[in-house]
C-alpha cells in the first residue's frame, strides 16, 4: 500500500470521525422512525445499534462505504484491494458492532475487525 494519498491506510482519526458521523446518523434515524431517546432504557439503546448494523451491511456490502466513510473519503476493501465480498463484510460489522475488536488494532492502526474479515479501510 502507498504511504500516502489515495490506496494508503486510512488513520484512526478519519474513521473515529466517520464512525461518530454514522454513529449520529443512525441515532436521528432511530429517533425519527423507532421513536428512540437518548436515556431510554430497556432495549432501547439497541435501536441506533441495529440501524448502524443495517446500515454496515447494506453500503459497506454494496457500495464499500458507509457515509460517514464517504464523507471522509475513506472506503472498506479487501486485503487484496478488491471490493469485500459479503461474507467478510458480514463478519467485520458483526466485530465491529461488538466493540471489542474494534478497539484494539496493531501498529499500523488496523483494527482487529479488518484483521479477522480480511479487509481494510483505504483512503479514496
Amino acid at each position: 500500500m502507498p504511504e500516502r494519498g489515495p490506496g494508503s491506510l486510512a488513520r484512526f482519526g478519519r474513521r473515529l470521525i466517520a464512525v461518530c458521523v454514522d454513529w449520529f446518523l443512525c441515532s436521528a434515524i432511530a429517533a425519527g422512525f423507532m421513536h428512540y431517546h437518548l436515556g431510554e432504557t430497556g432495549l432501547g439503546p439497541f435501536k441506533p445499534l441495529a440501524i448502524f448494523v443495517l446500515m454496515n451491511l447494506l453500503l459497506v456490502g454494496t457500495l464499500g462505504s458507509t457515509i460517514g466513510h464517504r464523507l471522509l473519503g475513506i472506503q472498506v476493501v479487501g486485503i487484496d484491494g478488491t471490493r469485500a465480498g459479503p461474507l467478510f463484510t458480514v463478519i467485520r460489522t458483526v466485530l465491529l458492532a461488538l466493540m471489542i475488536p474494534a478497539l484494539f488494532w496493531d501498529r499500523d492502526t488496523r483494527g482487529f475487525h479488518d484483521k479477522i474479515a480480511y479487509t481494510v479501510t483505504v483512503r479514496i
